[in-house]
């Protein structure tokens, strides 16, 4: 089922299927997220939950127990149920089930609130451990925008504008996106800038550390734009489907990385994961702004 909720400013369609970002659009008539064309990718901005990334042979253990999951864990492909609608503000949730307890072993209760406040979408995600023991995530975003967001325009007349000037470094990744090598520095234009081509992605994704936390999608060519602020993630990934032209990048604020390359992760061992006490409840909050 898809929810709306809108202002003076937004019209915004979200999924119940994983809380996801169906399409924003202004009172222009601009849409502002990528569509899903399956040519590319068919998802549109997907909630990342307990996992961010890829799994060596799809699993992890925690504590001992196996976990076996696909790439971003489950939250993106299972139903929420819907607890507030009040028009310009969503609240949605989701617990464990049958479904979810195979593929991550602990008790816990998410939700997910949207809140219009002008051109701007506040995201807030928690998630309390109704377990025993303790448990070990991480929690990530994956909203997808249309490049060029204006008629006429191409995909290298746009770059993303980091809010400040930083020294970001490029993770090292293998050819199949799991963590691998050294950091190396990502040079940016006047050292806020990085301008977008396609040949970027021929590699996969790519991962940011000592990143500012915000970054703005624009053109000097275009009054639209989108800013993405995400104060309390570490870590950044910018992506589009490698080896193509597709129309849309994503800016992806994630707490954790993927697997190592060849390891199968103990995620109690692994140092970028949440830890959440039993009874204890984590909030990340997050905002999208559309100009």
């Amino acid at each position: 089922m898809d929810y709306v909720i809108s202002n003076d400013c937004l019209n915004v369609v979200i999924s119940s299927i994983g809380g996801e970002i169906m399409s924003v659009q202004g009172t222009d008539g601009t849409e502002y997220m990528w569509q899903g064309d399956g040519a590319y990718w068919k998802k549109r901005a997907p909630h990342l939950f307990p996992f961010c990334g890829r799994l060596t042979d799809g699993q992890c253990t925690m504590e001992g127990e196996v976990c076996k999951m696909d790439t971003h864990g489950f939250f993106r492909w299972t139903e929420m149920e819907l607890a507030d609608n009040t028009g310009d503000t969503l609240t949605l949730r989701m617990k464990t089930d049958d479904t979810t307890r195979p593929q991550y072993p602990r008790e816990w209760a998410a939700e997910l609130r949207y809140t219009l406040d002008g051109s701007t979408l506040k995201i807030d995600f928690s998630v309390k451990n109704n377990d025993t023991r303790t448990m070990y995530f991480g929690y990530g975003g994956h909203p997808g925008f249309h490049v060029p967001l204006k008629k006429g325009l191409r995909f290298e007349d746009y770059c993303l504008e980091f809010a400040e000037e930083c020294q970001p470094l490029s993770i090292g990744m293998s050819d199949a996106c799991f963590l691998q090598g050294e950091d190396a520095p990502l040079p940016l234009a006047q050292g806020r800038k990085l301008p977008l081509r396609h040949t970027l992605f021929d590699r996969d994704a790519i991962f940011l550390r000592n990143a500012a936390r915000k970054i703005t999608l624009r053109s000097e060519l275009d009054d639209h734009s989108v800013t993405v602020d995400f104060p309390e993630f570490p870590f950044v990934g910018i992506w589009h489907s490698p080896k193509s032209d597709a129309p849309f990048v994503c800016v992806e604020p994630w707490t954790s990385l993927p697997s190592r390359q060849d390891v199968v992760e103990a995620l109690e061992e692994k140092s970028d994961m949440i830890r959440l006490t039993p009874g204890e409840v984590y909030r990340n909050c997050w905002s999208i702004t559309y100009r």
